[in-house]
């Protein structure tokens, strides 16, 4: 990356709720000598970001302000080339990311976000990668919950088995926490748009090159009590497996034959029933313009649970793991996952792209792909939690 640029990290978005989470944490953390700015559409509330972070850290009263918007591609292209790294809290990532993916494919420009909506993925794949090869961009998406910890989980778990022999590793995620906004939005705008990511997804496959001598897939599970946990499993059609297979598709170390599973840990199948109804009405109701308009409206971008609220907040994403004659489980525990947690995450991955001596890579990677082991020991000294509970030998 051109080390005359004028900024390691350049942070889009940081005057919304997630983005000003990311920008504190890089306030309380950044290391001396990083040269980092942050960059939205207004100038006046991004001087308001820069007074809290001053309050934070007296140094960060010249931290540089970059007015750039989403609708402006000339506004992102200065952020793009001005950039060893621009990390995005800017979304829902459909209706905004694109430009500044664009932007940054073109000019050479590592990328970040926190993206949880597939359909956006497979579009930026389809459009972006190969410009990103030829320039040698890294497009690193789903930098936040979804799906560090899981894909690092996996990475983690896998390490803890034998090479060469065939994997297979069920995740069971268990959290509790509130959600913003920015959350909100994307999760109705992905619901209204069950065709399109269809869509999105078969091109593609059919495009995407695949190992041809190893097999890597990521399977659907059915409904039923669990065999590793006091829990149902209830299979979670999220992008976090697909992150997942893409870096065993990537990795030889995933073995010749790698299966993932994916999986919410309920304790309680009436709860199960319920989510389900509730989930099944509002992806109906979504579809309805004056519907989704009405369910739209009621949050307001920008907000988010309190420091309090955040504070009750925490996740665990539990791993079991086969290979050979071993069998392990791991798991990957952490705070506030939507939001403390998340802005850690997006954080010390840009610090991970802009710092650390990683492989060389390009194009539209996972964050496994991208930064693997450097990334794992940065979350680890940041205060996630990945640790082994049980190894053994696989049952006969």
């Amino acid at each position: 990356m051109a080390a005359e640029r004028a900024y390691d990290i350049v942070l889009f978005g940081a005057t919304g709720f997630t983005g000003g989470l990311t920008a504190d944490y890089l306030a309380r953390h950044a290391p001396p000598g990083l040269r980092w700015a942050i960059a939205g559409r207004n100038p006046d509330k991004l001087a308001t970001v820069r007074d809290r972070l001053t309050a934070i850290d007296p140094a960060l009263a010249g931290l540089p302000l970059l007015t750039a918007d989403a609708t402006d591609p000339a506004s992102l292209r200065a952020v793009a080339v001005a950039a060893r790294v621009v990390a995005s809290a800017v979304g829902p990532y459909i209706e905004y990311g694109e430009p500044l993916v664009a932007a940054c494919a073109a000019a050479g420009t590592d990328y970040l976000d926190i993206t949880g909506e597939p359909e956006f993925v497979d579009l930026m794949y389809l459009r972006h990668h190969a410009e990103a090869v030829r320039t040698g961009a890294r497009l690193v998406h789903s930098c936040g919950f979804d799906s560090i910890p899981h894909d690092l989980g996996v990475w983690f778990t896998i390490k803890q088995l034998p090479a060469d022999v065939p994997i297979t590793v069920d995740g069971y995620v268990r959290a509790g926490g509130r959600f913003s906004a920015g959350t909100y939005h994307s999760v109705l705008t992905a619901f209204s748009r069950t065709a399109e990511m269809s869509r999105a997804a078969r091109e593609r496959r059919a495009v995407e090159p695949r190992p041809t001598d190893r097999r890597v897939r990521a399977v659907a599970g059915k409904l039923a009590r669990s065999r590793d946990l006091p829990a149902w499993a209830v299979p979670l059609p999220t992008i976090d497996p697909q992150v997942v297979r893409r870096s065993a598709a990537a990795r030889p170390e995933y073995g010749p034959d790698f299966r993932y599973r994916h999986f919410a840990a309920v304790r309680r199948l009436p709860t199960v029933l319920v989510a389900g109804a509730g989930l099944g009405a509002l992806a109906g109701l979504v579809k309805v313009p004056p519907a989704r308009r009405w369910l739209l409206g009621r949050l307001t971008s920008g907000q988010g649970p309190n420091a309090e609220q955040r504070a009750k907040s925490w996740f665990r994403v539990r791993f079991v793991g086969s290979g050979g004659d071993r069998r392990v489980v791991t798991e990957v525990a952490g705070g506030d996952p939507g939001y403390d947690e998340t802005a850690k995450m997006l954080a010390e991955s840009a610090l991970c792209l802009a710092l650390d001596d990683l492989p060389a890579t390009a194009g539209q990677v996972t964050p496994v792909t991208a930064m693997g082991d450097a990334l794992l020991h940065r979350l680890t000294a940041a205060g996630l939690t990945f640790r082994v509970l049980e190894e053994g030998r696989a049952p006969g």
